[in-house]
């Protein structure tokens, strides 16, 4: 396992070594739209306005379309997320979904629905049937998104309505810890062909539950999609787009503690690794419904406009006993950090876009320009208590929430937050010569922060904010079948804190990299190479311990490479791999002693410096396939002193699936094939969250 990183670095050189050697026209026809592969000429999605292909743009972009996520099994947005290049995602409760990606954490990573940058927790992974793709734009990108996105963006997108007369299709799976899942689509035009005005509809049906590997954990989720395209004349179409999303899991799992003594890298008890510290009665709980009104409009073959009105509102409940520590003998295990609370959120936004072809002095150009406007209030209503007790790892209670002193049912406010956020924003991109092109685009915030107290002992809050942030890049198409680009991109994050008077703190990126086919267009291949700076932000004071300073550094620089290869007509490899080098240049931390200590130089938790992906897929006859895939994360930090440490993993996966007719598959997974024991993040306490053990799946799939 300790060689995979190498291999992963050879697979990685497999295209470069074959450039080298031969380069070829791209070739594209109908029948290699759904070729697995890196899929260049496919649309670069939200990493640009204009219209552009993966391959046109000058960023870093990586695409899960739907074929990846069914071939690779992801069962979550997070899943699919997981085998772009560079991204480590996992959902520890109380960080919704957290993103490590170029060296940067957190709300540093933004994650979209729809090309919508939303607040809040909703970010936790859910099941991906609805999922039409997951996008990753590299580096900062508020250009796009908005504040935000210092080490990237990543973008789920949710499958629509298609102007298919009729398409039907359902999956039904069942594995390890008695998981089921049962998902129906369902896409139908509503009127006759020729009709005026033409209508389609689409559904899209998902219910999953699972034990899971953890002592008592149960989850129960629903997912909906609901959308009706409108052709209402030639040049104008309509789309109303509802989601619905339910999700209910009992007892959470938190954690597994970490033995003593805490130094260098931790360990755990194997043998009570899916132990439960929870009380009996934990809860996670959320409902979000989403409702978009799109209006696509060609106002002539030059000029297109879009229109997206949406509304948002979600409802998230927790109620947990979170924080778990051995004893200093390891005899018992001391919980305490009792928390329960009620998230009300609601967005209501509107983007306006409009896109325009044209000439400037003899040279082709395209603009994209508009505005959007959206507000996001969030009510959070906390109670926290310590809940102190301990009990015998090998035998114990849970117990329940309320028997735990100065909890009591109920939802008390305590404020009410409100982002108001005004934006302009726009982009060109223009062609200096038939193989040179330039992109540049601008944006414009106006960020208001209003924070209103429902308790007497706390004040009220206005803020604003005005970021500017834009990108520029130039794309040299040297021969038909590759290109290189230069680019350099920056980012705005609003202020964390409510209590001093901050301005955002900024970001800023250079990247160069290269976008190619090779050996007659069998093979496809990206490469990145780039530097990121964040500073201003805030940082604890070192002169007084109880204040804030925005004097804050961080940077990272790094390399991402990734490749799809069809070595023979029946067997086809694909592979990412990503090295960061992050770290603080300027960050004081408060330790448990009250005294403020300089991280300058460490680098940040839960940051692993290589991750790679591989998969080997073989159509062993027509109707059977297998495959093999491998996942590779390095060893990360417990803490920002780098003194505890998570060691590296390593996980291997096979599949085999029987194409029984055209329309129907059946599919038996192995995931974890050696049963590793890693830990997908580390808690501060600290503590592990484990991965899942070896875990078994037979999947049937239709399609008509």
């Amino acid at each position: 396992m300790k060689h995979l990183p190498l291999l992963a670095g050879l697979f990685g050189c497999l295209p470069f070594c074959a450039w080298a050697l031969e380069l070829a026209p791209t070739t594209i026809d109908g029948a290699a739209a759904n070729e697995p592969g890196l899929a260049l000429d496919q649309s670069s999605g939200m990493a640009s306005r204009l219209g552009l292909s993966v391959r046109e743009t000058p960023a870093s972009i990586s695409i899960a379309d739907r074929n990846d996520i069914e071939r690779r099994g992801a069962k979550t947005f997070q899943d699919a997320a997981n085998t772009l290049p560079g991204v480590n995602a996992s959902a520890p409760p109380g960080f919704g979904g957290f993103i490590s990606y170029r060296g940067f954490t957190s709300s540093q990573i933004t994650q979209m629905f729809n090309g919508i940058n939303v607040a809040g927790g909703l970010a936790r992974p859910v099941d991906a049937w609805i999922y039409d793709r997951v996008e990753l734009v590299g580096g900062p990108s508020s250009l796009i998104n908005g504040a935000g996105s210092v080490g990237g963006s990543l973008n789920y997108v949710t499958k629509l309505a298609t102007r298919e007369e009729q398409a039907v299709e359902g999956q039904l799976n069942y594995g390890s810890y008695d998981t089921t899942g049962i998902a129906l689509g369902l896409n139908h035009a509503l009127t006759a062909p020729g009709a005026e005005v033409q209508h389609y509809a689409r559904l899209d049906v998902s219910r999953n539950t699972n034990h899971t590997h953890i002592d008592r954990q149960q989850r129960d989720a629903w997912s909906v999609a609901f959308s009706l395209l409108s052709d209402l004349t030639p040049n104008l179409s309509h789309t109303l787009a509802l989601e619905y999303q339910d999700e209910h899991e009992d007892s959470p799992y938190w954690g597994t503690p970490v033995l003593n003594p805490k130094a260098g890298e931790l360990k755990i008890d194997k043998h009570n690794r899916f132990n439960n510290y929870n009380v009996a009665d934990g809860r996670y709980e959320q409902r979000t419904i989403w409702a978009r009104s799109i209006i696509d409009y060609r106002i002539n073959d030059s000029t297109t406009l879009r229109n997206t009105l949406y509304h948002l509102d979600s409802q998230r409940d927790y109620r947990n006993l979170e924080t778990y520590q051995y004893s200093p003998d390891n005899s018992v295990v001391n919980r305490s950090t009792a928390y329960q609370v009620r998230h009300q959120g609601e967005q209501d936004g509107n983007q306006f876009e409009l896109r325009h072809d044209s000439s400037v002095f003899g040279l082709a150009t395209t603009w994209s320009g508009g505005f959007e406007y959206k507000v996001n209030s969030t009510t959070a209503s906390p109670l926290n208590v310590p809940g102190k007790n301990a009990v015998d790892p090998n035998h114990y209670d849970p117990g329940h929430f309320y028997d735990l002193p100065g909890t009591k049912p109920g939802f008390i406010k305590d404020k009410t937050t409100e982002v108001t956020t005004k934006a302009l924003f726009i982009e060109n991109r223009l062609s200096l010569t038939d193989q040179l092109s330039l992109l540049t685009g601008l944006r414009y915030d106006a960020i208001d922060l209003d924070v209103t107290s429902h308790r007497d002992n706390q004040p009220n809050v206005k803020r604003r904010w005005e970021p500017v942030t834009g990108r520029v890049g130039l794309t040299y198409q040297f021969i038909p079948a590759a290109n290189v680009y230069v680019q350099y991109s920056t980012a705005a994050e609003q202020p964390t804190s409510t209590t001093q008077v901050f301005d955002v703190s900024t970001g800023k990126q250079w990247e160069v990299g290269s976008k190619f086919d090779y050996l007659d267009g069998r093979g496809s291949a990206t490469v990145a190479a780039y530097h990121i700076e964040r500073k201003d932000f805030a940082v604890t004071d070192p002169q007084d311990p109880t204040r804030s300073l925005a004097v804050g550094a961080q940077s990272s620089k790094g390399i991402e490479l990734a490749s799809s290869l069809r070595i023979t007509p029946k067997l086809l490899a694909e592979g990412n791999f990503a090295w960061v080098d992050a770290q603080y240049d300027d960050f004081n931390e408060k330790i448990a002693s009250g005294a403020v200590v300089s991280r300058k130089g460490n680098t940040p938790t839960n940051v692993p410096k290589r991750v790679g992906n591989l998969w080997l897929t073989y159509d062993i006859t027509p109707a059977w396939q297998g495959g093999v895939d491998a996942r590779y994360v390095a060893q990360v930090y417990a803490d920002n002193a780098n003194t505890l440490t998570v060691p590296a993993y390593t996980l291997f996966g096979t599949f085999l699936t029987y194409k029984v007719d055209q329309h129907t598959s059946v599919t038996g997974r192995v995931r974890n094939l050696t049963n590793e024991v890693y830990a997908q993040f580390a808690h501060v306490s600290p503590a592990y969250y484990l991965g899942s053990p070896r875990t078994f799946e037979l999947a049937v799939q239709t399609r008509f």
